[in-house]
C-alpha cells in the first residue's frame, strides 16, 4: 500500500495536528508513505522525526497552479495506490486523475469544493450523514473517528511555573483564540467560581479581544493565556477539569484527550459533544453560550467527589470503546484496503 497525503495548512489547528498523528502512526502500522506539508507547518518535525517522507518544496511556490503541477509531478514520481487529501485546501491542488482520492471531513464542509475527490471520510457519523445529503453516494463516504495524542515526555506541568496556587481548581481549555470556541463565554463562568484558574492553551486572532474582556470581568488574575502547546498530556495531568465550551465543534478531539487522560470533562452542547457526552456519566453537558449553566456543571464537578469519580470512569470507558489509536488506525487502514479495491471507476 502506498498512500500519498497533502497537508496544506500551516496552523496550528486540531485538523492539521490529528492528520499528522494519523500519518506518523500509519508511518508505524508499515504504511508506505509520502507526504506534502507546508514548509512553515507545525508538525513538519514530528513527520520528519517519525521518518515520514515529507516533502515541502511544492508549497513553497507563490501561485496555486504552480502548486498544483508541482503535486502531480510529485505523485507521478512516488505511484501511490491512492492520494488522501486532508481538508479543502489540499484537495484543490490535485489534478484530474484516475487514482482514488480521499476527501477528509472534520467539519461540516461542503462536498462540491471537492471536486476531484472520489471517495469522502468523515469523524462523526453526523458528518457522513451531511455528504450524502450533499449528493454523495453512499458507497463513497465512509465514518472512520479519530484518536487522541495525550503521551508526552514532558513532566507534568507545575502550577508553581505558571503562577497557580496548590488549592487553586484549575480549568484547562485547549482551543484556537476563535470566536467559534466559546471562550467569551467560558470567561464570563469563570467570574462565578472565584476558586478556580483558567489555563487557556492556544493562539488565535481573539487574544487581545479575550485578554481585555478577563480585565473587564476582574478575572484577568485567574487567567493563563498559555499560547500554543505541544505537551497538552502534561496539562491534562495537571488540570482538575477540562472545559470545552465552543458554540460550534461538529466532533472536538479535546473530548478524547481528557477521557484518555482521566480529566473530567464539562462541555458545551454543539454537534460533536452532543453526539457523545452523556450528562452525568462521561461527563457534564451545558448549553450552548450559557455561562451560568456553564459555571454550575464546573462547579458540580468540583465540589461533588463520587460525580466527578463517576464522569471519569465513564470517559474513559467511551475513550477504550471507541477512540484508542490502534482501533482507529485499523479502520483507516481497512478503508484503504477497501477504496483501493473499489477503484475510483467501479
Amino acid at each position: 500500500m502506498r498512500v500519498f497525503h497533502i497537508m496544506a495548512g500551516k496552523g496550528n489547528g486540531g485538523a492539521e495536528t490529528y492528520a499528522a498523528d494519523m500519518i506518523i502512526a500509519l508511518q508505524e502500522a508499515g504504511i508506505d508513505q509520502r507526504v506534502v506539508v507546508h514548509p512553515q507547518q507545525a508538525r513538519l518535525g514530528d513527520l520528519l522525526q517519525a521518518g515520514v517522507n515529507a516533502v515541502t518544496a511544492p508549497l513553497q511556490r507563490p501561485l496555486r497552479w504552480l502548486q498544483r503541477r508541482a503535486v502531480a509531478k510529485q505523485i507521478s514520481e512516488f505511484k501511490p495506490d491512492l492520494i488522501h487529501c486532508w481538508m479543502r485546501r489540499a484537495a484543490e491542488l490535485v489534478a484530474p486523475t484516475q487514482l482514488p482520492v480521499i476527501g477528509w471531513f472534520g467539519g461540516y464542509y461542503e462536498p462540491r469544493h471537492f471536486a476531484q475527490c472520489s471517495h469522502f471520510v468523515g469523524v462523526t457519523p453526523d458528518i457522513v450523514s451531511h455528504q450524502r445529503t450533499q449528493g454523495v453516494a453512499a458507497d463513497r463516504s465512509f465514518f472512520v473517528p479519530t484518536f487522541p495524542v495525550i503521551a508526552t515526555q514532558r513532566p507534568v506541568q507545575g502550577r508553581a511555573e505558571l503562577q497557580t496556587a496548590p488549592d487553586a481548581t484549575v480549568l484547562l481549555a485547549l482551543s484556537r483564540l476563535h470566536p467559534k470556541k466559546g471562550l467569551d463565554t467560558l470567561l464570563t463562568a469563570l467570574a462565578e467560581l472565584p476558586g478556580c484558574v483558567l489555563w487557556l492553551a492556544g493562539d488565535g486572532p481573539l487574544l487581545g479581544a479575550l485578554q481585555t474582556q478577563a480585565r473587564a470581568l476582574g478575572v484577568a488574575e485567574r487567567v493563563r493565556f498559555l499560547g500554543w502547546r505541544d505537551d497538552r498530556g502534561a496539562l491534562l495531568q495537571a488540570a482538575d477539569i477540562c472545559v470545552l465550551p465552543s458554540r460550534y465543534e461538529p466532533f472536538g478531539t479535546v473530548m478524547l484527550e481528557a477521557w484518555a487522560s482521566d480529566t473530567p470533562l464539562v462541555a458545551a452542547a454543539a454537534a460533536g459533544p452532543a453526539a457523545y457526552v452523556r450528562n452525568g456519566d462521561n461527563g457534564m453537558l451545558v448549553p450552548i453560550d450559557d455561562a451560568v449553566a456553564l459555571a454550575a456543571a464546573i462547579r458540580q464537578v468540583q465540589q461533588d467527589r463520587s460525580l466527578r469519580a463517576r464522569i471519569i470512569s465513564g470517559g474513559q470507558a467511551t475513550y477504550q470503546a471507541q477512540f484508542t489509536r490502534p482501533a482507529v488506525v485499523r479502520q483507516m487502514r481497512g478503508l484503504y484496503d477497501q477504496i483501493v479495491a473499489q477503484g475510483r471507476g467501479s
